[in-house]
């Protein structure tokens, strides 16, 4: 057996248990979930044979069923039913992140990463607290959407345009936020920038086009809604994201089980602002990474293009006034991608940012008020953001190494 075999059995069995325990700890029903009021029709509608009905039905994210439709199908093979199909469409999702963490370890092994420091980057991946959450809310598509963009930056700094390309294309059909993992590819890539962000786009048009086509002209309309947060925004106005307190109060309670009062309503120009800016942040933040990066091309910037990435995510969850528990998966996930390439040590950043974002999504809204949960969010999310920026812009990205990181161990250890 040869080496890098025996490296990979190991995790492929721990990824695999890993799994397991997520998919029966978080995939138990489906009621009262998103999945449930939002793609259970239309899923039903697709397992019957009714396609133009799956299609006319699918939420914004129809995108990602439809890439996962063929597992949809699958417990008809044994007479399944919906909690079946509902079980098999999260499979590959987490399938996704187990393969990228697998990856990640063997990674890790070959610059000779101690066994504590692989054993937390594939729990990070495929045990995520978080993780949980999402499969509970029933939003497992975070996940394959965060390996697909992890997919699509190390790809392109392999050179590997088509499979970028079509692993970017991916993501954006399965959520459209992953077009801010567009900056981080080309950063990495070392040529035929164009023809991968055509071809991104011409894979991620080819996932969609039936919604368009087919669909009866409802998807459009619903999945510019989504993304302009145009739709239901005054109901969707979460405490965690820095526009919180430009809210108007009204008492009105927030749309998760929280027996708090003291929710917010959007103000009337977060429609046409929040969301479109997530996305336009992007442009200058991966401007600034070019004109940075020196000589730093192909597999030179996968760091730099993983903490950009990592970035770009972080800064979704916090311009995002709908931002839920879900949303920061897929920010989580590049961090460990990135401290795993960076460090010899156990990717500790990651593992705190996972913490004190369990305690801020999950633990606190049982226990504070709205406002409360908005501070408490800002005071981690911030300091976080401009550890990152300063370490993505505080040297010439050509330099970006190991070393950027000490400074936030020497912090983390100095408070420990």
């Amino acid at each position: 057996m040869s080496v890098r075999l025996r490296a990979l059995l190991p995790a492929a069995a721990m990824a695999a248990a890993a799994s397991l325990a997520m998919a029966w700890l978080g995939l138990y029903g489906f009621a009262w979930t998103d999945y449930d009021d939002e793609a259970s029709e239309p899923v039903g509608a697709l397992v019957h044979g009714h396609v133009a009905e799956f299609l006319r039905t699918a939420p914004g994210y129809g995108g990602s069923l439809l890439e996962r439709a063929p597992f949809a199908l699958l417990p008809r093979l044994w007479g399944g039913g919906e909690l079946a199909i509902y079980r098999s469409l999260a499979a590959p999702c987490l399938a996704a992140v187990a393969l990228l963490g697998i990856w990640l370890v063997v990674q890790m092994r070959e610059r000779g990463c101690s066994r504590l420091a692989r054993g937390v980057a594939l729990g990070l991946c495929v045990a995520n607290p978080m993780t949980i959450r999402a499969l509970e809310i029933g939003h497992p598509e975070e996940l394959l959407g965060a390996a697909l963009c992890v997919a699509a930056v190390v790809l392109a700094a392999c050179d590997r345009a088509w499979a970028a390309a079509i692993a970017l294309g991916l993501a954006v059909a399965n959520k459209p936020w992953a077009v801010v993992a567009a900056g981080p590819v080309l950063l990495a890539l070392p040529s035929r920038r164009v023809l991968c962000l055509a071809c991104a786009a011409a894979v991620a048009a080819g996932v969609l086009a039936p919604f368009a086509l087919i669909g009866g002209g409802a998807f459009l309309p619903g999945a510019t809604a989504t993304a302009t947060g145009s739709e239901a925004s005054a109901s969707i106005f979460q405490p965690w994201q820095v526009w919180w307190f430009f809210g108007h109060r009204h008492g009105v309670e927030s749309l998760l089980t929280v027996s708090h009062s003291g929710y917010r309503v959007a103000p009337m120009w977060a429609d046409a602002v929040c969301r479109p800016l997530v996305v336009a942040i992007a442009v200058p933040l991966t401007a600034l990474a070019w004109r940075l990066r020196g000589s730093a091309v192909g597999r030179d910037a996968l760091r730099p293009a993983l903490l950009l990435l990592s970035l770009l995510l972080l800064a979704r969850c916090m311009l995002d006034t709908w931002d839920f528990a879900y949303y920061v998966i897929p920010c989580l996930i590049a961090l460990t991608a990135w401290e795993g390439l960076s460090t010899d040590r156990p990717p500790v950043l990651a593992l705190s940012a996972s913490a004190v974002a369990w305690v801020s999504y999950v633990w606190l809204p049982q226990h504070v008020n709205p406002d409360a949960l908005a501070v408490a969010f800002l005071l981690w999310t911030v300091p976080l953001a401009v550890a990152l920026g300063t370490m993505l812009y505080g040297r010439r990205l050509g330099e970006e190494a190991r070393t950027g990181i000490e400074p936030v161990y020497t912090a983390l250890q100095a408070a420990a």
